[in-house]
């Protein structure tokens, strides 16, 4: 393909006028390409430049021109002209038919289409917009087949979108859409992800539209519902194998779709005088004074300063904006906020939208400025959604929304102004955005209403995950509400009461001593120790990634630190952290543990997860390659300034050594032998505890040899189920499959607590299925002595090993080896220790 502009003439004698005055709304906004319309003074058609015909309506009303360059330029005269059926029309072309630059395409008779057609206007628009930008567009009359109308440059995916296209054979796929509300943000995400590893090029069609896999909204727009069939397409090098992913990825629904329900609440449909009825979309009850968060954006400069400068503050607020989501994404995981992680993601992914870019960039080339162009193009995105009958996807605009606040925001090179808060506040706002959300300090936010937005959208699982009683879609009639009030919102009853009376606000702040003194109960009994029914002690410890949440951990009850993931020390920084930055960060957070004892994982990167100052090596399967001590093993400076950190903590009896992704004995000897030196060298006669990470088949099966030389082992349970079920746990369509209830898992912690046992050694587990309630008596039944879980779940694991019998527990744990599935195990699970 050229990387000159093509220039194209006037098809039509006329005048031009902007698309956005065409009386079409396909057309005014961009939805099928970009270009400009014309007036016809004749009605004669003339090829712009030289192509071929790649389409022609049988009509005659309308053709595609696909220049040699590879740009598709659609010519339509008239609006709503195929209602004609052809009546006026002559084509003198056909399909096929290679064309010179002004060579007549169609004939019409002005007058009688005018007649029967809604307006003559002809669009004369660029439908490949993510491979080609129309720019220098001039207004004014134009003679056909002699005046430049505009010139069209590649904007450089051309290039593999033809190559794809042209590679193999078209493979082709039925998939059944098994997602609750089809093909929202996340799914539509997952699909993404799914087809984004593979050379080749995928299409979903569903209903007469397609989309390409690439793009989020392309995919969201098709308006796809649960159990919908849609047809997957696949072409290129990597067809077969791209085209499982994006079928496996539509039919099977990720962990994220797991999350809790909200409560939908039956409720009249407005405003009961000062009460106003919405919909729960996290339960809770909360006393507090009403704080307005109105959606303010920055004033932004509507006259460009050029079309070079507009691209580059794009792209620039762009790369910003991206940045600061993948660093909430890095934290969220690393905090094991899988479902807050997922949302990020998401929005990732909407951001990255193909069609999202290409629309804004489209505009900018028309000579809009940057932030309108952009405004813009989430402007056409969100109205397509709210057309859409499927109440899911429109709660997806508020998704876009937010991701347009904080470009525009970084176009206007400022923050928006901070809301002031009350000590218990509770928000109001149109609609609230998870970022919105998320950068308030929780400790002041007592819940949010809002007058849009639905239980399923992603700021409601956010507030369910936080514990915010939250209202949603209360109507317009809240917004009327001044700030500054005292309200009583009941989220579990679906109410906001604006105008409480006395008796109505004892009652609340009654109700919530109610609560607060059973939630102090519940706190204070998890300092206890949590033993079973039968007298044995189970130690309940807590994952951390920060000195905060280290303090929280201890005001929970946490037995100790089970887990302290040091990426939080390499994250949102430039530079590795030298040693001593990481003793002092350390020092901290053991001394924050007021006697207890913390289990400090080394650096795990590699795999999923990197930093952009640690380059590693690129792999073909990044999952099996430098993950875990084998990155610190190929970078060993990184290994041994952590080192050096951890051994200069004291008293280094609290300070447990947690090795990650260790294989074989081996590799735990070298560790250890270089802690030895290095102790040697900072003058420490005292060894700090080292454990093994069980996250690999190898390492629970030789856990006896390795207990042999390891203090402790913990089992890291994430990666361990995707390594024995040879599932990746970052792929989208499996993720539901990936259960650590399988029954080969528990044969792997079986066979770690036996092999630990034969040296005296203790098992934990630090990865996520020891926070989930359901395979905590498996896990102790099977032996394993401490779990570590989120910090706010501390007091519910204590309360729970307090009501087991860990004789019956082993009973049954046994007996759950020999059952043929996860959902055997799980179903057994719930016959003998049901949840409320």
């Amino acid at each position: 393909m050229s990387t000159d502009a093509l220039t194209l003439l006037a098809p039509l004698t006329g005048w031009v006028v902007p698309l956005s005055e065409v009386p079409d709304p396909v057309f005014a906004g961009g939805m099928m390409g970009e270009g400009v319309a014309i007036e016809p003074a004749d009605g004669r058609v003339y090829a712009p430049c030289a192509g071929t015909i790649s389409q022609l309506a049988k009509t005659g009303h309308a053709l595609t021109l696909s220049s040699d360059a590879g740009a598709d330029i659609l010519i339509h005269v008239g609006i709503d002209t195929v209602l004609l059926n052809g009546a006026g029309f002559t084509a003198r072309v056909r399909e096929g038919q290679r064309v010179a630059a002004g060579e007549t395409l169609i004939e019409f008779d002005a007058d009688r289409v005018a007649q029967g057609a809604k307006s003559l206007q002809t669009v004369v628009l660029v439908v490949n917009g993510d491979a080609f930008v129309p720019a220098s567009l001039g207004l004014g009359r134009v003679e056909g087949g002699e005046t430049v109308l505009m010139s069209v440059s590649p904007c450089g995916q051309a290039s593999d979108e033809a190559t794809l296209s042209a590679s193999g054979e078209v493979l082709f796929a039925q998939a059944t859409v098994r997602h609750g509300g089809g093909l929202h943000a996340r799914p539509s995400a997952l699909v993404q992800a799914a087809a984004k590893p593979f050379a080749a090029r995928v299409e979903v069609r569903f209903g007469g539209r397609s989309a390409k896999a690439a793009s989020v909204v392309g995919l969201m727009r098709l308006g796809t519902d649960e159990g919908d069939t849609v047809e997957v397409s696949a072409q290129g090098p990597d067809a077969a194998a791209a085209l499982a992913a994006v079928v496996a990825a539509i039919e099977t629904v990720s962990e994220a779709a797991h999350a809790p329900a909200a409560v939908p609440v039956p409720l009249p449909s407005a405003q009961q005088g000062p009460r106003f009825a919405g919909v729960c979309a996290a339960p809770g009850l909360a006393v507090g004074t009403l704080v307005r968060l109105d959606h303010g954006l920055p004033e932004l400069a509507e006259t460009p300063a050029g079309a070079d400068a507009e691209f580059t503050r794009l792209a620039s607020a762009l790369a910003s904006v991206r940045e600061q989501i993948d660093a909430m994404v890095h934290g969220a995981r690393a905090k094991a906020l899988t479902q807050q992680a997922d949302i990020y993601s998401a929005h990732l992914a909407l951001l990255d939208d193909p069609e999202l870019a290409a629309t804004a960039e489209n505009s900018v080339a028309n000579g809009m400025a940057a932030g309108a162009a952009f405004r813009q193009a989430v402007q056409v995105q969100t109205d397509e959604l709210r057309a859409l009958d499927n109440p899911l996807l429109r709660e997806r605009v508020s998704d876009l929304n937010d991701i347009a606040r904080q470009v525009l925001t970084q176009l206007a090179g400022g923050k928006l102004p901070e809301p002031e808060l009350d000590e218990q506040s509770i928000l109001l706002a149109d609609d609230l955005a998870p970022s919105e959300l998320t950068r308030l300090p929780r400790e002041r936010v007592a819940g949010f209403v809002t007058a849009q937005g639905g239980a399923t959208s992603h700021v409601a699982i956010i507030a369910r995950a936080m514990g915010i009683p939250a209202l949603v879609a209360a109507g317009d009639g809240v917004l009327s509400l001044p700030a500054g009030r005292e309200v009583v919102l009941d989220a579990a009853a679906g109410l906001l009461d604006a105008e409480p009376e006395a008796a109505t606000l004892s009652e609340a702040r009654q109700r919530l001593a109610l609560l607060r003194e059973q939630s102090a109960r519940r706190f204070a009994a998890a300092h206890d120790p949590a033993l079973s029914r039968d007298g044995v002690r189970v130690e309940v410890a807590a994952n951390i990634g920060s000195l905060a949440d280290a303090e929280e951990a201890v005001r929970c009850g946490a037995d100790g630190v089970g887990l302290l993931r040091t990426e939080f020390l390499f994250l949102e920084r430039d530079s590795l952290p030298n040693a001593a930055e990481q003793r002092d960060s350390y020092q901290a957070i053991v001394d924050a543990l007021a006697g207890k004892t913390a289990i400090i994982r080394t650096l795990d990167v590699g795999g999923d997860k990197s930093l952009p100052y640690l380059p590693l090596p690129p792999e073909p399967n990044p999952a099996l390659g430098l993950r875990g001590i084998r990155s610190g093993f190929a970078r060993p400076e990184v290994l041994e300034a952590q080192l050096e950190g951890l051994l200069s903590v004291k008293p280094l009896a609290r300070c447990r050594i947690l090795l990650p992704m260790i294989t074989d004995v081996a590799e735990l000897i070298a560790v250890r032998a270089l802690i030895d030196q290095i102790a040697a060298q900072l003058g420490v006669t005292e060894r700090p505890e080292v454990g093994v990470m069980i996250e690999v088949p190898s390492a629970a099966v030789l856990a006896d040899q390795l207990a042999e030389h390891a203090d402790f082992l913990s089992i890291g349970t994430n990666d361990l189920t995707q390594y024995a079920l040879a599932m990746d746990r970052c792929h989208p369509g499996l993720a539901a499959q990936i259960d650590g209830l399988h029954p080969a898992l528990l044969r792997l912690v079986k066979l770690t607590v036996d092999g630990a046992a034969k040296h005296g050694r203790w098992v934990g587990v630090c990865g996520a299925l020891a926070s989930e309630p359901a395979a905590v008596p498996v896990l102790v039944g099977l032996g394993v002595a401490e779990l570590s879980v989120g910090a706010a779940l501390v007091p519910q694991i204590k309360a729970q090993v307090r009501e087991l019998s860990v004789d019956q527990c082993r009973q049954e744990a046994r007996a759950m080896l020999g059952l043929p599935s996860a959902q055997a195990v799980r179903e057994r699970v719930a016959a003998v220790w049901p949840q409320p």
